[in-house]
């Protein structure tokens, strides 16, 4: 199967495999799993961080860090279609009492800091303190640039605030922006990073924070029931995908753009090359059509979410040759 639904659908390759069933392994709720310290090591110091820990998934990353940042009461701004208010289950205020302030996101993928700083509470106790703004990079697939995150970051200081990347695809941002993590993390008090999106990791995300973020973050980890005991054998395939798969994200992005220099020109879709950044190709068209459309690569081994606004994904599983097959079906569906 073509799967294009997300980059979350790949398989581990033959050599992760072998380096999960080979990890050294402790029990990391004592903190002696050597090859998750590995791990949380090598993400801290590639992102600049003084520490890191290991969770199973971005959810939980992105969750135990605002609950790290804020306390019971306090306010967090956010893009309404930001992962952590939008698609994280509302985890924040259900189970860590933070209050999510939500704005539209610009086009671009930022947060327009004007309108950030209109909805900074006054220090008054008819309202929730204002403690912490969270942007996402990617978002969609679009990459948020430096420059912008300097601003922010600078603009957050100045008002009292921290600031928490969502990074789940962070890796493929510093692709596109060509930079190291460390460039990129500077501008944030905390970042999450999936290693099972684009990198091709089976489980789990990495938040990168200092030693207190952390120190908390790791509490709330245990009561949030993300202790994992020997997960060094998650955390190997972790360490693998950093040494394996991180260069090779080039290859989806080139083939994100070749598929939608392929499909543009299809009337019954709308597609525009110029706006794919990383691995994301954004398909428009009628429910009806993308419902058939759907059922025809199926019946040709292509996996799609229909909708009237459709995310193709690319990953390691998927090949150049794979995107010459699937723009062949979808035109010959059209034809």
């Amino acid at each position: 199967m073509i799967d294009l639904r997300s980059d979350t659908v790949t398989q581990p390759t033959e050599g992760m495999r072998k380096v999960m069933a080979a990890a050294a392994v402790g029990d990391d709720v004592f903190q002696d799993d050597p090859t998750v310290k590995k791990l949380e090591a090598k993400l801290a110091e590639m992102s600049g961080k003084a520490d890191a820990l290991f969770v199973p998934s971005g959810t939980m990353s992105n969750l135990v860090a605002l609950m790290s940042h804020c306390q019971r009461g306090e306010e967090y701004i956010v893009g309404q279609g930001y992962h952590t208010y939008l698609y994280e289950a509302g985890g924040a205020p259900v189970l860590g009492s933070v209050v999510p302030q939500t704005l539209p996101v610009e086009k671009d993928g930022t947060l327009d800091l004007a309108k950030v700083e209109s909805v900074i509470k006054a220090d008054d106790e008819h309202f929730a303190r204002t403690k912490l703004l969270c942007l996402e990079n990617t978002h969609n697939g679009k990459v948020i640039s430096l420059d912008y995150m300097q601003k922010a970051y600078d603009f957050a200081k100045s008002k009292g605030l921290s600031l928490h990347l969502d990074g789940a695809r962070a890796f493929n941002a510093i692709t596109e922006l060509n930079c190291e993590l460390k460039d990129l993390a500077q501008y944030a008090d905390s970042v999450s990073i999936c290693l099972s999106k684009g990198l091709g990791a089976p489980v789990g995300s990495v938040l990168c924070a200092d030693k207190e973020i952390i120190k908390w973050a790791r509490r709330w980890r245990k009561m949030l029931g993300g202790g994992m005991r020997q997960s060094g054998v998650l955390a190997a395939a972790g360490l693998y995908a950093l040494e394996h798969h991180v260069k090779r994200l080039a290859i989806d992005h080139a083939n994100a753009k070749v598929l939608a220099e392929r499909l543009q020109d299809i009337p019954q879709l709308s597609i525009n090359k110029d706006l794919v950044q990383t691995n994301m190709v954004f398909v428009k068209t009628d429910l009806e059509t993308a419902g058939k459309l759907a059922n025809y690569l199926k019946q040709h081994n292509i996996i799609i979410i229909p909708s009237e606004s459709m995310r193709w994904v690319m990953h390691l599983d998927v090949s150049s040759g794979d995107v010459k097959f699937v723009s062949e079906k979808v035109k010959e569906f059209f034809a």
